[in-house]
């Protein structure tokens, strides 16, 4: 296509940004439009560490993870401003494991029996954890100065002039009139920041530990079909006993927030043009970790 013309973005969480961050770098005039402007996505929810959880096919998914790992791991180097930090941690197992099936998008990854009581072994590796409260604002800023727009819309369906890119997530099950997307509701809660430098994760539960610079965010909870946004006091106990097991020092943390999120899971990530729409959604519960790497991706099929 010609860099003249114009393409309307649908969504504005982490997949709907930065698809329009790689677009407009590509010279394509931009405009995002989306119910739901950044900070109040379930983007603004996540713990936002890179692993690709709740997202298939395995091949692609770890493709675009790598791309993202790589992008993630420049932008800490390079903009303190886009709240990219890449911290150690480990992954417990109640059992010893083969290596990951993602295994190839991460430089290094280490066996480790340097578990807490409860758990056999565990895989520490070195992984970008975004601050969301702060990677948004940066996504949309990024956007604004490469000239292109971001608009709250309410829309019944896809627009139908010109191409349209849909990121819309869950949107996608009345935007695209896809069932198949539904949600998988994560509960989290953040507590002060008392000193953790080094994030922990149970996938089984899952559980989950990531330090940010202010806070720390801890989860979680995988419900599928449940809708509800409206955090629950007795999961939060829940999610924190469980936590403790992993980091003792949360059962003395002052608690700051609770927040809920509904992941876009689908069976497998939809990425592929059809006629003038692109489609890129049902991202699960890896949205920033596959941001960079789809984003690529959309930008080949829109120049096709």
């Amino acid at each position: 296509m010609g860099a003249a013309e114009r393409v309307i973005v649908v969504g504005a969480g982490v997949i709907g940004l930065t698809c329009a961050v790689r677009l407009l770098e590509a010279g394509v005039r931009v405009d995002v439009v989306a119910r739901d402007l950044p900070r109040e996505t379930t983007s603004a929810v996540a713990a936002a560490i890179w692993y690709p959880y709740r997202a298939l096919p395995q091949e692609r998914v770890t493709a675009w993870a790598r791309t993202s790992y790589a992008v993630f791991d420049a932008l800490a180097d390079t903009d303190p401003e886009g709240g990219v930090r890449l911290l150690p941690g480990t992954e417990v197992l109640a059992t010893r494991q083969p290596d990951p099936w993602w295994r190839s998008a991460v430089p290094t990854l280490a066996n480790t029996d340097d578990v807490p009581d409860g758990w056999a072994a565990g895989w520490s590796f070195t992984t970008p954890v975004v601050d969301m409260s702060v990677y948004l604002g940066w996504l949309a800023g990024r956007v604004e100065q490469l000239g292109g727009t971001i608009t709250r819309l309410n829309l019944s369906g896809l627009p139908t002039a010109g191409l349209v890119v849909n990121c819309s997530g869950l949107g996608a099950r009345l935007l695209g009139a896809d069932r198949t997307v539904v949600p998988v509701r994560g509960q989290v809660v953040v507590v002060e920041q008392f000193g953790l430098e080094r994030w922990w994760l149970d996938s089984l539960g899952p559980t989950y530990v990531v330090p940010r610079e202010r806070d720390v965010v801890v989860g979680g909870t995988d419900i599928e079909g449940d809708w509800s946004r409206t955090p629950s006091p007795e999961t939060a106990t829940r999610i924190l006993a469980r936590a403790a097991r992993l980091v003792p020092e949360l059962r003395r943390a002052r608690v700051l927030q609770h927040k809920v999120g509904l992941r876009p899971v689908r069976p497998a990530v939809r990425l592929e043009r059809v006629g003038d729409v692109v489609h890129c959604y049902g991202h699960g519960g890896a949205g920033v970790t596959l941001s960079w790497g789809v984003a690529d991706e959309v930008v080949s099929l829109v120049e096709r």
